[in-house]
């Protein structure tokens, strides 16, 4: 799966969400599944590498186990043992993501740390439109976020972390921000015309063109690289 595959999936994945709504997983199975059966596809060893998520193979997540607690993850690793041995975490934001971004950001930081202190290497994968609507109690967009350095600067940050030392920092993260190469935001004012508009009106998935810097542990808008660099730990740890 190149780089146009994965805008497609994560294209797919986004009218599944508003098909299905919120609370189902059936987003999940579309991307996660893609994900999982590319990572198989590129470990290319069916006796050595099992991987397992929603969606792909039996369908069903794996624990790994955690320093402290043992973890269901979206995407695992087993080797020919079945003993969990790397696990990918998959967030893919789709609206309020404001009043939330601490709480991304410190959960992933937990749940690396909790998994690394195992010795067991972890990947984060952090998904976002550039442009997200905030819905209220009634389903109201009450204004659009935009997704820009403010945001982005904590990931710089953990970029330039010294994965040996900081076991909180995931081996490698990949940053994917999408623009969906349409003009709506001062137009569409509730969750039913947002769901009718993506759903009945042809649009495109592109990476932002927005530019940032990062170093070396987190990769930004290529997943072919992302997942390149995540093969070719997993095969060497």
């Amino acid at each position: 799966m190149n780089n146009s595959d994965f805008l497609s999936v994560a294209k797919a994945s986004f009218k599944k969400y508003l098909e299905t709504g919120a609370r189902s997983n059936e987003k999940l199975k579309i991307f996660h599944g893609a994900i999982s059966k590319d990572l198989c596809d590129r470990l290319n060893d069916p006796f050595n590498y099992h991987v397992h998520s929603l969606g792909f193979g039996h369908g069903t997540e794996k624990a790994i186990r955690g320093r402290y607690i043992n973890k269901w993850v979206d995407i695992t690793v087993a080797n020919g043992r079945d003993e969990s041995i790397a696990g990918i975490a998959v967030k893919y934001v789709m609206s309020n993501y404001q009043q939330n971004s601490n709480n991304y950001f410190e959960n992933m930081l937990g749940e690396t740390a909790n998994i690394r202190c195992s010795n067991i290497p972890y990947f984060q994968m952090f998904i976002i439109p550039e442009f997200i609507p905030y819905f209220d109690n009634s389903k109201q967009i009450t204004k659009w976020e935009h997704f820009d350095y403010h945001n982005i600067e904590k990931y710089i940050l953990l970029s330039k972390d010294n994965t040996d030392t900081f076991l909180h920092t995931p081996n490698k993260t990949l940053i994917a921000i999408l623009n969906f190469k349409s003009s709506v935001h001062g137009e569409i004012k509730t969750l039913w015309e947002y769901k009718n508009f993506y759903l009945n009106s042809p649009f495109e998935v592109v990476f932002s063109e927005a530019e940032y810097t990062f170093s070396r542990n987190v990769i930004y808008n290529d997943y072919d690289l992302f997942m390149d660099k995540v093969t070719h730990m997993i095969k060497s740890f």
